[in-house]
């Protein structure tokens, strides 16, 4: 086949033959690559974009009226007048879902470590925290409140204790999914304890850690305004029950789209991470 290709055509000489050939040979040039990866990542703006015209159309072509569904223009209005209320209780929710996701991502990772490496452990601290788990988070939100106060902590140890066991479980099953014939045969070719641990088990671990984090990252979000609701005077969970309350529902909405800006801030963070701690799967995407 490659002998065809490199075939002159009639009336040129090879060599002339050869590079007008290698062109169609090596497929889509630079720019229509990059004309198609720029169409590719665009589909998602586009997306929203779709969703907020859908929305706007149908407000408008069956009158519902702006106490129960108001029209985009609106609630972006909404969300520009009242800037500066929004960004100040914005940076309260902020700090509740930053510490709360960091205290998981830094006890859940080293105790699914442990438990998926020490048998003694696994019979120890896995029933405890299971039992932990299965005890409703939003029941004891108010206990919370008692110990803790209305303060920030009551919030951050809510989140904790909702984001953790997603990210545990994750943890656990990620350093226990390595095969054991490849540590026999790191150990056979003298791999040391750690050699084997930062170049064979970290990495063979790090995708499934990682969809563990994405998970325990959304729900850090949707706990900190749940711990928000069951008491708080600030923060965008206690602005959105003062808008709800007070059938503000423009006000409820444009809190809506801040927590979604905050949703995908915090996605492509984690998205980001993993791209940077994971290189090669990013070379195997390309």
């Amino acid at each position: 086949m490659a002998i065809q290709q490199m075939t002159p055509a009639p009336g040129l000489s090879g060599p002339v033959a050869a590079d007008t050939q290698e062109p169609a040979a090596r497929g889509p040039s630079k720019a229509m690559r990059r004309a198609r990866a720029l169409g590719w990542n665009s589909l998602p703006p586009l997306t929203f974009l779709v969703i907020i015209a859908f929305w706007s159309l149908s407000v408008r072509f069956f009158e519902i009226p702006a106490y129960l569904l108001p029209a985009p223009g609106a609630v972006f209005s909404r969300v520009i007048s009242d800037a500066p209320m929004l960004w100040t209780h914005s940076l309260v929710t902020l700090t509740e879902i930053v510490l709360g996701f960091g205290l998981t991502l830094l006890t859940a990772i080293p105790i699914g470590l442990v438990i998926a490496l020490s048998p003694l452990a696994r019979q120890v601290l896995y029933p405890p925290i299971m039992l932990l788990q299965l005890v409703p988070k939003i029941a004891v939100a108010p206990l919370f409140l008692v110990w803790l106060g209305f303060g920030m902590e009551s919030k951050v140890l809510l989140t904790v204790l909702m984001t953790f066991f997603p990210l545990l479980i994750a943890s656990i099953s990620g350093f226990q999914i390595l095969d054991q014939r490849l540590l026999y045969l790191t150990r056979s070719m003298g791999a040391s304890i750690w050699q084997t641990f930062r170049y064979l088990r970290v990495p063979s671990a790090l995708p499934v850690i990682f969809s563990g984090v994405k998970t325990s990252a959304t729900i850090a979000a949707t706990a900190a305004i749940v711990a928000e609701f069951v008491g708080a005077n600030q923060g965008l969970g206690y602005v959105l029950l003062r808008g709800t309350s007070t059938m503000d529902i423009e006000l409820t909405f444009a809190v809506l789209v801040v927590l979604t800006f905050i949703g995908i801030l915090i996605n492509y963070v984690v998205e980001f991470s993993e791209w940077l701690m994971t290189p090669w799967q990013r070379s195997g995407a390309d």
